[in-house]
């Protein structure tokens, strides 16, 4: 009687065969009938496991070729104006053009940020006065057509139109996009008539209704449902919320008509008894109750209590069970991890054996014989969380004698930036992220050697002479701060936890990021320390080419921990602290060493921000003290940057300029410089660097569009605080359009630097 279904299932392919298919599509070496069955391959195998699994329906529209929000732009037709006359239907060359950019037509793609407070990044729609929306883009449908006809129960997924409109942004003064609204839930009521005949439930999501609803939204909510009801003919509307609880707006959930209202059990427990004390006579519950964004063994003991008491109170017959999220956010399948240690693995749950785990709970409350063992599950459960490899005195009392005195640098700002007069750098001083190209004889290296098929000396002169060759480059640019290129690091985060305890790494544990861009997290399973330097070596290599000065590139502490799979049994903010005292131990050692700039990348910070605005100060100061733990030991002449990228910081600009960083670097040239909107009425105190160029397109930017931004910049950022930069690392360009964007980038400095001087 007990339904079973996910929210989602991940779409990049245990093997990570999308992302291969979709790059060799769009170099060209790949026809489009070849892509396309790629994904029908994927889709396949992908309800083929949930319904191997045991669960009641498979999940259709999760999959897409790059962003489920930008699936929901080109089926409501909403194509920018600068793409060109809407057409009729969005074919998959204005899609990518949306996604990626025209460098062909010189059209920079839309805005990019992250997907409420995770990593997963989704293409910001634009609304304007003149949009007309319109059914332009049939996928959903006929994927949902696809499955039926494949013998399997669908359920499609549809990002749900107040939650859509919620992120949408307009650049029209004195237009509101819920103007748009109704216009809208039309094409979503036509697309729900087509739907409603194949199958019993549609899942609409709406993980607004977790956050800080503005007042337009809440207001058009009840309306806007009572239209998509009556659309969904004999089918029921499943309305999805997760990532927190419903909180301020659980009425309007309640209220909503749906035939079902899906919780997030994981992040949103503790709403449960006022939400069953109020849950209408009519309305199916979906409890997620397995965990869809970390990769623990759900603790199936608890959980099943949990389970037995809702299906007491409401009925077993209305009760479903549910993953918390999509599990979009967690790996394929444990079965492609070979090397993984034996009993860290048996703590481990993918998105396969998350299915099983959902049956699993489905038949204890049942009484049906399980395929897995509770018994087993439980043990494993309870050897991660009381083992001996999991905690480490001496790390926890380092984080015990943290003083305040620790957290401050010794000078303020100012007399800071007079110590640092020594690295006599010019106006508008010009720099990169960090990472140059990541090309395939570096790929091809890196793998050899960690295959074995080539010795650790062999590796490290290839580095250098790497490093050598990126040092040159940048001085034939003329960049004022260079940096090492990262050719020895495969991810950003993954590479400094291979060199920390505390943690472990999957072979195939990917996620995707964006688009074709997939990480492989790290699993920060124990207490965190640094047994040993870890990028010393090649940023002192890389100084000792140049005069000019080079930075040491980290990332920060709270950026670790936001893009691993993290400890449950532990507190986020000590996990913070442990890194945090880790990545203080190698900026020590790199200032000692003589790197006198040092980078710690915190992209993630504004990521970490809980959905509600009310518990934000709880998070942003253990955020903010660990960046300062990490930093706030050196000396006064030794400059402190960090980086940001794709999240909207205007709201959290105060937290961000009380990680005095010396000069922070931030992503703007996709959100046309909004950013700096922020600075004609916060007064920063410190450098900053907006990125000039968006690096995730491959358009190259023109001397004079970098000269119209900085001008722009200069007009909030005094001239002596304002550095140069593009909006985030170069690993994914190609050599090509890179030196000829940084060129691009440093002749506009001159420009201005001569017009200023």
């Amino acid at each position: 009687m007990v339904k079973m279904h996910v929210l989602g299932f991940p779409r990049i392919g245990g093997r990570r065969e999308l992302k291969t298919a979709l790059e060799s599509f769009w170099r060209g070496d790949c026809a489009r009938a070849e892509l396309e069955a790629t994904c029908t391959a994927l889709k396949e195998r992908h309800w083929s496991i949930q319904k191997r699994s045991g669960l009641s329906f498979v999940s259709t529209g999760d999959f897409s070729l790059y962003d489920q929000v930008l699936d929901t732009t080109a089926m409501l037709g909403l194509v920018p104006p600068r793409y060109g006359s809407t057409p009729a239907a969005v074919d998959d060359d204005l899609y990518f053009a949306m996604a990626r950019g025209d460098a062909a037509r010189d059209l920079p793609a839309m805005e990019m940020t992250k997907w409420f407070n995770t990593n997963y990044h989704y293409l910001v729609p634009e609304i304007w006065p003149e949009a007309r929306p319109t059914l332009a883009r049939r996928r959903l449908v006929k994927d949902t057509r696809q499955a039926r006809e494949a013998g399997y129960l669908p359920k499609p997924v549809l990002v749900g139109p107040i939650t859509y409109l919620a992120l949408a942004k307009t650049y029209q003064e004195g237009f509101s996009r819920w103007e748009k609204l109704g216009a809208i839930v039309e094409v979503y009521a036509a697309v729900l008539r087509e739907l409603g005949e194949l199958c019993p439930w549609i899942q609409i999501d709406e993980p607004i209704l977790c956050a800080d609803m503005e007042s337009e939204a809440r207001e058009a909510f009840l309306p806007a449902y009572r239209t998509l009801n009556a659309a969904a003919s004999s089918a029921r509307i499943l309305l999805t919320t997760y990532f927190d609880a419903l909180d301020d707006n659980l009425d309007l959930a309640l209220a909503s008509g749906c035939g079902g209202l899906h919780v997030d059990l994981v992040q949103g427990r503790p709403m449960i008894d006022a939400l069953l004390e109020r849950l209408p006579e009519e309305m199916v519950l979906s409890a997620g109750i397995v965990d869809g964004r970390n990769i623990w063994k759900t603790d199936v003991m608890q959980a099943s209590g949990l389970i037995a008491s809702i299906a007491e109170r409401i009925g077993p017959e209305r009760l479903m069970l549910s993953s918390s999220c999509s599990l979009l956010h967690v790996p394929v399948d444990l079965i492609h991890e070979q090397a993984l240690d034996p009993q860290l693995k048996r703590w481990m749950s993918f998105a396969v054996q998350k299915c099983a785990e959902i049956r699993l709970l489905g038949d204890m409350l049942t009484g049906d014989p399980p395929a897995l063992s509770p018994g087993a599950h439980a043990a494993d459960v309870h050897s991660r969380r009381t083992g001996p490899r999991v905690q480490n005195e001496e790390v926890r009392a380092r984080c015990r004698a943290v003083g305040t005195e620790m957290l401050n640098r010794r000078s303020p700002y100012p007399r800071r930036r007079e110590a640092q007069a020594w690295l006599d750098l010019p106006l508008l001083p010009t720099t990169t992220i960090g990472s140059f190209p990541q090309t395939g004889s570096i790929r091809k290296k890196r793998r050899q050697f960690k295959n074995s098929e080539i010795s650790a000396a062999e590796y490290e002169t290839f580095l250098r002479e790497e490093i050598r060759r990126e040092i040159e480059i940048q001085e034939d640019l003329g960049l004022d701060v260079l940096v090492h290129g990262e050719a020895e690091r495969n991810d950003m985060v993954e590479y400094f936890g291979e060199r920390l305890e505390g943690f472990c790494f999957t072979e195939n544990g990917w996620v995707q990021s964006y688009g074709s861009r997939c990480v492989k997290p790290p699993v920060i399973f124990g207490d965190v320390a640094r047994p040993a330097p870890m990028t010393v070596s090649l940023s002192r290599y890389a100084q000792s080419l140049t005069r000019r000065p080079v930075k040491g590139m980290l990332t920060g502490p709270v950026t670790i921990l936001c893009w691993s799979f993290v400890r449950d049994d532990l507190e986020r903010s000590e996990v913070c602290r442990q890194i945090a005292l880790a990545v203080r131990d190698e900026v020590l050692d790199l200032e000692a060493q003589g790197i006198r700039i040092i980078q710690i990348d915190e992209p993630a910070l504004r990521e970490g921000l809980p959905l509600k605005r009310r518990h934000w100060g709880d998070y942003l100061g253990w955020a903010v003290e660990a960046f300062r733990l990490a930093t706030a030991g050196v000396a006064d002449a030794t400059q402190i940057h960090t980086h940001m990228c794709y999240s909207e910081f205007n709201a959290i600009i105060a937290s961000i300029a009380a990680l005095d960083a010396d000069v922070i670097s931030i992503e703007s040239s996709r959100s046309k410089m909004e950013l700096l909107d922020t600075f004609a009425v916060f007064d920063y105190p410190n450098a900053i660097g907006p990125g000039v160029y968006d690096i995730h397109s491959a358009r190259v930017p023109s001397q004079e569009e970098i000269v119209a931004l900085l001008e722009r910049a200069l007009t909030f950022i005094p001239q002596e605080r304002l550095w140069v930069n593009p909006d985030c690392g170069l690993k994914t360009r190609d050599w090509p359009e890179t030196v000829a964007s940084l060129r691009n980038m440093v002749a506009a400095a001159r420009v201005l630097r001569a017009a200023r001087s």
